[in-house]
């Protein structure tokens, strides 16, 4: 009866993730089009609810510190980055990370409950911080040459690996085969709506493709259901980190 009941939650929860991402990344490129302001509203937007739904990920106690702690370096890395004089548009990202995590061992070290999963606690905790900070990349590369269609090919790829992600087979056949159909939406994409080369645009829809399935492995190890809340974080998080990939990979490969 009860691996009745939790089957059920289990599915829930994939497909939740799946449907989360996919319109995080909607709202993303929506923002690109829109208005910087409304890009840095989408990611502070995606910094807050990875912050307040990765606690519940982890199932660690003070989960309402410890979601402020998480959200707020994304909030004003998101914010550092749509203000920033050019070039500097993640300047103040590593800042951010250093004062979530400064405030994540602050937060460890003063609670009282759950002292035997501190050390694991602190420790994914330090990883969230990085996930909420890493989403400003999609309003730095929004900035960075003005070439909109890239955030596009970005946000294809990654939409095609989180797809990829809910089909229910086992990892070891998902992985690769997420990572090869993001690697062939980049590309296509690339040629139906830009001029980006094929090969820059191949390697990033692999590198996105590999960050989006490494994901869906976490969800497999932690077993269990997953609540309404940490499933929308982990819908976001690998959307959020691929915002910074695909401003490093333009700087690197394409401009």
């Amino acid at each position: 009866m009860t691996a009745e009941v939790q089957a059920p939650a289990k599915s829930l929860g994939s497909w939740v993730i799946g449907v989360v991402g996919v319109a995080g990344l909607v709202a993303i490129i929506a923002g690109v089009y829109i208005s910087r302001e409304a890009l840095i509203g989408v990611a502070a937007v995606i910094a807050v609810a990875v912050g307040i739904g990765w606690p519940h990920f982890l199932r660690i106690p003070a989960k309402k510190t410890l979601a402020a702690v998480i959200a707020l370096p994304g909030v004003g890395s998101a914010l550092a980055a749509g203000f920033v004089p050019a070039p500097g548009f993640l300047d103040w990202t590593p800042a951010f990370m250093a004062l979530g995590m400064m405030a994540v061992f602050v937060v460890q070290l003063i609670r009282g409950t759950g002292q035997a999963q501190r050390l694991e606690s602190t420790l994914g905790c330090c990883a969230g911080v990085l996930l909420s900070c890493l989403g400003a990349g999609w309003v730095a590369g929004a900035r960075f040459n003005g070439v909109r269609e890239m955030l596009l090919v970005a946000a294809i790829s990654a939409a095609v690996a989180l797809l990829a992600g809910l089909i229910r087979w086992p990892d070891s056949i998902v992985a690769p085969l997420g990572i090869v159909m993001a690697g062939l939406a980049g590309p296509l994409a690339g040629l139906v709506f830009s001029d980006i080369a094929v090969l820059p645009a191949a390697i990033f829809g692999v590198v996105v493709g590999a960050v989006l399935v490494s994901f869906r492995r976490l969800v497999t190890l932690r077993g269990g259901p997953l609540n309404l809340l940490a499933a929308v974080s982990m819908g976001l998080a690998p959307v959020s980190a691929v915002g910074s990939l695909a401003y490093f990979i333009d700087k690197l490969l394409i401009y």
